[in-house]
C-alpha cells in the first residue's frame, strides 16, 4: 500500500479502542498523525491501541459535554467511527428504545461531532470521515435502524459539503465494506440476511480500511469529496492504493 504522511497532523476517532476504528488508530499514527481516541469505558480504554502518538481517553460519543470538550482541541482529521449494529430484528418485534439507541449513536452523535469539528476546526481546515456502509443504500433484513442511521449519515455528508465545502471542510463518507470485527460476530449470529452467512474467512482486514481512512485524509484525496465512497471502487482502490479485489461482493455492506 502507498505511503501516506500526515506528519504535524492531529487526528480524532470515536470509538477507536477496537475494530476499525482501533485500526485507523494505528494507521493515522504511522502516518505520523497526532491521534486520540475515545471509548466508551475504561475497560474498553484498556483494550485500545497505544504507542507514542497515540492518546485515548473514557468518552461516550454519545456524551455531548465530553465530545464538545475534545473537539474544542481543533483537530486536522477527525474520523466518525463510533457505531452500533444492534437491534437486530424485524421492525414488529424491536424495542423501541434500541431503535432509538442506534439512530442516537449511529446519527446524531456523529452529527454533534461534525458540527463541534465545523465549528473549531483549525484554519488550516479539517477532514472529516463518517465511517458509512451499504446498509445506507440498500434495505437489509433486519436491519432497519443500522439502515436509516447510515442512510442519514450519508445525506449529513452531502450537507456539510454543500455548505462547507468551500470554507476548510473536506467531508467523506467512507463504506469498508465486509471486514474481520466484533459487529461482523453479531451480524453471523443472527443468520438473518445475506451478510450474516459470510463465512468469517472471506472478510477483510481491518487494516484495508484503515489505510483507506488516512489516505483520505491527504490532498490526494480532494476528488472524492462530499461523496460516498465504496472501498470496492476499483477507482477509489487505485487511487488509495489499496490492492486489487480478488473476490466479488457479496453483500451490500
Amino acid at each position: 500500500m502507498k505511503p501516506v504522511d500526515l506528519n504535524r497532523k492531529s487526528a480524532l476517532v470515536t470509538g477507536g479502542n477496537r475494530g476499525i476504528g482501533a485500526a485507523a488508530v494505528v494507521a493515522l499514527a504511522a502516518a505520523g498523525a497526532r491521534v486520540t481516541y475515545t471509548a466508551r469505558s475504561a475497560p474498553g480504554l484498556a483494550q485500545g491501541p497505544s504507542g507514542d502518538r497515540i492518546t485515548g481517553v473514557v468518552a461516550d460519543a454519545t456524551d455531548r459535554a465530553a465530545t464538545a470538550g475534545l473537539l474544542a482541541r481543533g483537530f486536522d482529521i477527525v474520523v466518525n467511527n463510533a457505531g452500533i449494529i444492534t437491534p437486530i430484528g424485524h421492525l414488529d418485534t424491536v424495542p423501541i428504545a434500541d431503535w432509538e439507541e442506534n439512530i442516537q449513536v449511529n446519527l446524531i452523535s456523529a452529527f454533534h461531532v461534525t458540527q463541534q469539528a465545523i465549528v473549531h476546526r483549525p484554519a488550516s481546515g479539517v477532514t472529516i470521515v463518517h465511517l458509512s456502509s451499504g446498509a445506507a443504500r440498500n434495505a437489509m433484513e433486519g436491519w432497519s435502524a443500522y439502515c436509516a442511521g447510515k442512510a442519514g449519515l450519508a445525506m449529513l455528508t452531502r450537507s456539510v459539503h454543500l455548505e462547507f465545502g468551500d470554507k476548510g471542510v473536506r467531508v467523506f463518507g467512507f463504506a469498508p465494506g465486509v471486514v474481520d470485527t466484533g459487529m461482523q460476530g453479531l451480524i453471523r449470529a443472527s443468520k438473518l440476511n445475506p451478510v450474516s452467512l459470510i463465512p468469517r474467512e472471506n472478510l477483510a482486514p481491518a487494516e484495508l480500511p484503515a489505510h483507506a481512512i488516512a489516505w483520505l485524509a491527504t490532498p490526494e484525496a480532494d476528488v472524492f469529496a462530499g461523496q460516498e465512497v465504496d472501498v470496492r471502487n476499483p477507482e477509489f482502490r487505485a487511487a488509495s492504493g489499496l490492492p486489487a479485489r480478488s473476490a466479488p461482493a457479496t453483500s451490500s455492506e
